[in-house]
């Protein structure tokens, strides 16, 4: 029997409220076991804004920990040494901004920078087609992330500069085919661009440093041959397109958290069934076995998880690695016919889908292409699910049953205290006032020429986070040089050809718009940071397929922003989508700026995941309609908003 192998890394996505509260967290989950830490920043932060920006209004502390400036990472690593830690941090656009508050707090304790281990996520071309944290356009986007790779090389031996990130691809709707090309093609194009960066002699062990971070989905055959599809393309692509030699520069080195599309609202003890299953995908296949693993919680179909939600999840990693002999034997599935067979189906699917990226200029030229893509093909798997086609256990099938005993009582999340927000701006004001704001502004001038001449922007960001500029006050320095982007919806104005059971929705909605005199319109918007736009986009894409008139400007606007659009585009209805846990306050400004503008005769509807007593205060501030995952049968919210704007045409 071969030697036993070590187990992958254990680790939970964890983050929220403020920086000393995350920090305990951290502790207390090393205690019980983890072996890395995984952490999540909250939205304000991804996105490069400062917890008093009226976008971080309802989002600090929500979906992961707010850090703002030195204090704040100082306060997140409080008592752990980051010399011995191995620390992924899910960042893209504002990664060199976090990685050089990291290397500042690693320096203040003392600890050899050359020895620090671990990975900044750093992929903003995904953020284009599926998450919607972007800041920049994608040519200088792409410029910084090879920035953080260059200057890992020189000064950060043992980090991974980046985390090619197919996890949301999937989250999005990707097709097995089209996660792994459109993955492969993000890496392609940060190579391309970083051979100019580093000297030859250094290029392969750059390569080499490239990580992933995947997804593994329920469908447990067509995920653990997608793994080794992986494998062997991205040892093809090192081998043939860039020359790489050596075998330890070409292997797929990769990093997984398994689905949470799949985890359901009903019946959500099923969940922990899912996750084992996605988990056991990525480590029985030794030859494609995942380097970290990190599980969501059972409950995160619902909201936050709690501390022992995450320790749950983490439990079900360590019975695996270490009560069963999975890490005893060799690959189980070498020579097996039907998995090489499924492998070269996805191998050749993949490789046609990267031709055709590559005919377009690459991924940076493809974003729109790749974003419609994705939106047709979740609407493609929503279509399943609503004919029964794809079955989902409590969803679709099975519904009834007991009540689960797991969310009882406090509804089975955490929920974050409101206080949070308040005590955060006033941390942030007071690092403000403390600091020198000479040195402050001398750093980020430095910063900004740097930005302009096209210099490594990592320099010049270490000594602004050293300094004490802010994550706001960074952020407003690339935009400034290299402007703010908005991306792509993927919801074209076209209708798609797709009439199958839209037939009687259509009739009534010719019908409601006859008698209004003008086509029945329908402005759909996300308040807020939240770049989770799947939502969003499937509505948009459901109801101008029935025939409405459909207004959706994409993610990250304000109330404000919302109400005027509506008020300007004369709208019979409004839709909300929120699935950052901030539906609160964010609606509840949306609705007051509704009564101001005399819009209340327009039915407001909401969709998020929304526990019930949230859903009940949301109904009392006049919201119309609150739709969950659970209201999965998109035709029936389509009928809905017909019979809302019913009313108003009686009246008139």
């Amino acid at each position: 029997m071969a030697q036993k192998d070590k187990p992958w890394l254990f680790r939970t996505y964890a983050g929220h409220s403020t920086a000393a509260k995350s920090n305990a967290l951290y502790r207390t989950n090393l205690a019980k076991g983890q072996t890395g830490l995984s952490v999540a920043f909250d939205l304000p932060t991804q996105t490069g804004y400062d917890s008093d920006h009226v976008l971080a209004r309802g989002e600090v502390g929500k979906v992961g920990v707010p850090i703002c400036h030195l204090g704040d990472m100082r306060a997140l690593f409080e008592g752990i040494p980051l010399e011995q830690m191995n620390t992924s941090m899910t960042i893209n656009a504002t990664a060199p901004w976090l990685l050089s508050l990291y290397i500042a707090v690693a320096e203040e304790q003392g600890a050899d920078i050359a020895a620090l281990q671990g990975t900044v996520q750093n992929d903003l071309i995904k953020e284009y087609l599926s998450r919607g944290t972007y800041i920049c356009p994608p040519k200088p986007s792409l410029a910084m992330i090879t920035d953080v790779a260059a200057y890992t090389r020189e000064h950060l031996p043992k980090w991974n500069p980046m985390n090619v990130c197919s996890y949301h691809l999937q989250e999005a709707g990707a097709t097995p085919q089209q996660e792994l090309a459109y993955a492969l093609a993000t890496a392609i194009a940060v190579l391309d661009d970083l051979k100019g960066k580093v000297p030859a002699e250094s290029f392969p062990e750059m390569v080499g440093r490239i990580s992933f971070f995947v997804n593994a989905g329920i469908r447990f055959v067509t995920e653990m041959c997608k793994m080794r599809a992986f494998t062997e393309l991205w040892d093809e692509i090192t081998r043939d397109r860039y020359g790489i030699a050596e075998e330890k520069y070409r292997r797929f080195r990769y990093g997984v958290q398994v689905n949470s599309l799949g985890l359901t609202e009903q019946q959500p003890e099923n969940n922990v069934y899912r996750i084992l299953l996605e988990m056991l995908a990525v480590t029985l296949s030794k030859n494609a076995r995942a380097r970290a693993v990190q599980l969501p919680a059972w409950n995160e179909a619902l909201g936050l998880p709690r501390p022992w939600d995450q320790q749950w999840s983490l439990r079900m990693q360590q019975i695996l690695a270490y009560e069963t002999d999975l890490l005893e034997y060799g690959d189980l599935f070498d020579g097996n016919p039907v998995i090489a067979a499924k492998v070269e189906e996805l191998k050749a699917g993949a490789r046609d889908e990267l031709r055709l990226l590559d005919d377009m200029g690459g991924a940076i030229a493809a974003i729109d292409y790749m974003k419609a893509r994705l939106v047709e093909s979740n609407a493609e798997r929503l279509g399943r699910i609503e004919t029964n086609e794809t079955v989902v256990v409590g969803v679709n099938r099975w519904q009834g049953g007991e009540d689960s005993p797991l969310t009882a009582g406090d509804g089975g999340i955490m929920v974050v205290d409101p206080a949070v927000e308040q005590d955060q701006i006033a941390r942030l004001q007071a690092w403000r006032r403390a600091r020198d704001e000479g040195a402050v502004q001398l750093a980020l001038g430095a910063l900004r020429d740097a930005a302009r001449r096209g210099e490594n922007v990592m320099p010049w960001s270490i000594a602004a986070a050293k300094a004490g500029a802010t994550t706001g006050e960074w952020a407003g320095i690339m935009r400034q040089v290299h402007g703010e982007y908005r991306g792509p919806t993927g919801v074209s104005s076209s209708p798609s050809n797709r009439t199958e059971g839209l037939e009687e929705i259509r009739d009534a909605v010719d019908a409601v718009s006859a008698r209004l005199g003008r086509r029945l319109k329908f402005v759909v918007g996300k308040p807020g940071l939240d770049g989770h736009s799947n939502g969003a986009e499937q509505i948009a894409f459901r109801a101008r397929d029935c025939g409405m008139d459909i207004t959706y400007e994409g993610i990250r606007l304000t109330p404000e922003q919302i109400v005027a659009c509506a008020a300007e585009e004369d709208a019979h209805v409004i839709g909300l989508s929120i699935l950052s846990g901030s539906h609160l306050p964010l609606i509840e400004d949306v609705m007051a700026r509704i009564r101001a503008a005399g819009m209340v005769h327009v039915p407001v509807i909401v969709g998020g995941i929304i526990p019930d007593e949230d859903a009940a205060r949301l109904r009392a501030m006049g919201v119309a309609r609150v739709y969950t995952p659970k209201d999965f049968q998109l035709n029936t919210i389509m009928m809905d908003i017909v019979a809302l704007v019913e009313p108003s045409v009686e009246a008139a």
